[in-house]
């Protein structure tokens, strides 16, 4: 091998820039309220889930699985609520 491209390869193309998707032809509506509700009830339910694992795991002493627990219950209530102002 020297190096040099084969005479019979095509030279590769420059690679082209990402294409951003742009703006939606119609806007978003926002969901339905009860829609909303319902996905908030389900991650709230969620997080309690979360915190009981949490205590759990403080009580026996997994501090680290703990505090990944108390943190996912957290992220958990903060996706409830943008999920009930935001729609």
């Amino acid at each position: 091998m020297t190096g040099k491209r084969s005479p019979t390869l095509p030279e590769p193309e420059p690679p082209r820039e990402p294409e951003s998707p742009g703006e939606p032809e119609t806007p978003r509506e926002p969901r339905p309220w009860i829609e909303r509700i319902g996905m908030a009830l389900v991650a709230l339910v969620m997080a309690a889930l979360f915190s009981v694992v949490a205590v759990a795991a403080s009580a026996g002493g997994e501090w680290i699985l703990a505090a990944m627990s108390a943190a996912g219950a957290l992220m958990t209530i903060a996706v409830a609520a943008v999920t009930v102002v935001r729609g």
